[in-house]
């Protein structure tokens, strides 16, 4: 039986942005907003990425749509790199994946109605106009548990919550595979975050959806991810099934993060160092390993060579030197 080949698969994704100064605006450095991500992801299944603000999440989610042109890298979309593909050669695959942003408000239009917002991916796709758009839409409104009769309303009308259910129904507007999930969430009211969250589940179980989730509620991410990538810098430092990494957190910046989330009992409260020292500049080179000024446990080696994955477990993949040389048992 042959494996499944992945929904999507990122290779040394790369995005440096310049830094200019000076009268001729020269650039004097580079930003290494992501530099050399991998991950893949399957067909239905959802990848949590978390991290710190600053640390490339939300840049890894806009050029794996290429929202933003990426450096460097491969992005395979069921098997194809499009990556390098012309604006007219990506269009056929822009109905294949979706955006939902952060902000519900900031993404719509206030001169729009809600059904238009909605509509508008079919009639640029060309999928569908007049009575058939307008049939659509309202069938996308009662997926996302809005009623037909709101098409009519503005952005400004609706609460946060339905703003989002919006924004949602718009991603799914053209039918698409992959959706990345840029913190739905964050700018809502803890009290309607869960009816997102369930929303969410229920569409992937209806439609087959498969979601990159960016969020840093590292409780969110456990709730809906089956597996979780953590990053640091610009680089993906520990990835491994929801389940086992906040049971057994190994990179020493994932155990330092896990161990900043409150405790349900204070038994459990775990005992783990807490982050201390300064990030590193955003222009630096990236020589040897991003968390190594930081991390209780580096040495000389650290500073130097880059670390690469190291499996500590079926599915749990480490970037770690002295977890890979075995020098470092956590």
């Amino acid at each position: 039986m042959t494996e499944q080949r992945p929904l999507l698969e990122v290779t040394d994704l790369v995005k440096h942005y310049p830094v200019r100064g000076g009268v001729l605006r020269r650039q004097v450095g580079t930003v290494h907003a992501v530099d050399g991500v991998s991950f893949a992801l399957g067909a239905g299944e959802t990848l949590g990425l978390v991290g710190e603000s600053g640390c490339g999440k939300s840049t890894v989610a806009r050029t794996v749509l290429r929202l933003v042109e990426p450096t460097s890298g491969a992005i395979r979309l069921d098997g194809e790199d499009i990556a390098p593909l012309s604006k007219s050669a990506l269009r056929p695959y822009r109905r294949s994946m979706q955006i939902v942003f952060q902000d519900p408000f900031a993404s719509l239009n206030p001169r729009m109605t809600a059904g238009d917002i909605v509509g508008e991916p079919l009639t640029v796709h060309g999928l569908a106009r007049g009575v058939k758009k307008q049939d659509r839409v309202a069938e996308l409104f009662q997926q996302v548990g809005l009623r037909a009769d709101q098409m009519k309303n503005f952005p400004h009308q609706f609460s946060g919550g339905q703003r989002q259910r919006i924004c949602i129904a718009r991603a799914l507007s053209l039918g698409p595979r992959l959706i990345v999930c840029d913190e739905p969430v964050s700018a809502l009211d803890v009290s309607i975050q869960a009816q997102v969250i369930n929303l969410l589940e229920d569409l992937q179980q209806q439609f087959g959806l498969t979601y990159l989730f960016i969020a840093h509620d590292l409780s969110v991410v456990r709730h809906i991810s089956n597996r979780v990538a953590v990053m640091y810098l610009g680089r993906i430092v520990e990835v491994a099934p929801a389940d086992a990494l906040f049971a057994r957190p190994q990179h020493p910046y994932t155990q330092a993060l896990l161990a900043a989330l409150p405790a349900d009992h204070p038994a459990q409260r775990r005992t783990h160092a807490v982050i201390k020292g300064d990030l590193p500049k955003p222009d630096a080179n990236g020589l040897g390993c991003r968390f190594a000024n930081r991390c209780p446990h580096a040495q000389s080696q650290c500073l130097t060579q880059d670390p690469v994955f190291h499996q500590t477990a079926p599915g749990h993949q480490v970037a770690c030197l002295r977890i890979a040389d075995g020098s470092l048992t956590l």
